[in-house]
């Protein structure tokens, strides 16, 4: 059995405050799109084996989706040993939640194959477990989360008509040197305020707290970003703690921005 899992944007990110258990409250709007990921599996009988192909992704024995199977065969010792293929088109660590997609859709894909019937709010759980920003992916439409990510509002969020623009530059951001930097604050408004007004408006209102630091470290992710909005971009940002950029554009406009050996970048039809 086989599923496609998808990534995401956030729209807007904002750090509110540090909490005790060592975590942070922040507000966002996760927002899916339509790259994807496959993940299979098939029941082996001997012992479970991941294997992958696509991007290059790190260590196999710390792989969410290795992760996920193990989690639930521990409460469901029925499920059978199984040999699992991750196919990766979304680049891992790029701000665009592909590992805890991967994750989420893995637990449903266990459930399903398996029928273990677990009730949504235990896999919720599950997925809580395996990463702050999975259980978006079990909603998997456009969502205003607080908390650590994982109080998740729908919102009647459409971008119909307009096309995304993706380009990550292989970077990987030290995210806990990032968050060490950043000082929490309320802001005037919150980002589902924001998010609310005409695309147009956004530009000046909704924000990403971690681009100071990022901007400031790897000034080619700033460049980015001022080329997307060179290239005609409504609305542009970092997605998550980065590096990747996208950029919002009408559907029908033609976009030229400078293309840089190594970039990943893809274009893509927002619904």
């Amino acid at each position: 059995m086989i599923s496609f899992p998808n990534c995401k944007i956030n729209l807007g990110l904002n750090i509110l405050k540090k909490r005790n258990d060592g975590y942070h409250d922040l507000e966002t709007v996760f927002f899916p799109v339509r790259l994807y990921d496959a993940v299979e599996i098939v029941a082996a009988g001997n012992k479970t084996k991941l294997s992958t192909s696509g991007i290059a992704v790190g260590s196999l024995a710390d792989n969410l989706c290795l992760k996920a199977f193990h989690l639930l065969k521990k409460d469901y010792p029925q499920i059978p040993e199984s040999d699992i293929h991750l196919h990766k088109t979304i680049p891992p660590g790029a701000g665009l939640g592909g590992g805890s997609a991967d994750a989420a859709f893995m637990l449903l894909l266990l459930n399903k194959k398996f029928k273990l019937d677990i009730p949504e709010k235990k896999i919720y759980l599950y997925a809580l477990q395996l990463g702050s920003d999975c259980p978006f992916f079990l909603l998997n439409k456009a969502c205003f989360a607080t908390g650590r990510g994982e109080i998740l509002q729908p919102l009647t969020l459409s971008l119909s008509g307009y096309k995304i623009i993706l380009i990550y530059p292989a970077l990987h951001i030290n995210t806990a040197g990032a968050f060490a930097v950043i000082k929490p604050r309320i802001p005037e408004k919150n980002v589902e305020e924001i998010v609310s007004q005409p695309i147009e408006k956004w530009k000046d209102g909704l924000k990403n707290d971690f681009e100071n630091f990022v901007f400031k470290n790897y000034p080619q992710v700033k460049e980015i970003k001022e080329a997307l909005y060179k290239a005609g971009a409504v609305y542009a940002s970092m997605s998550g703690s980065g590096s990747t950029v996208f950029g919002i554009f009408k559907k029908n406009s033609i976009a030229h921005y400078p293309l840089k050996p190594g970039y990943f970048i893809r274009t893509i039809d927002l619904e």
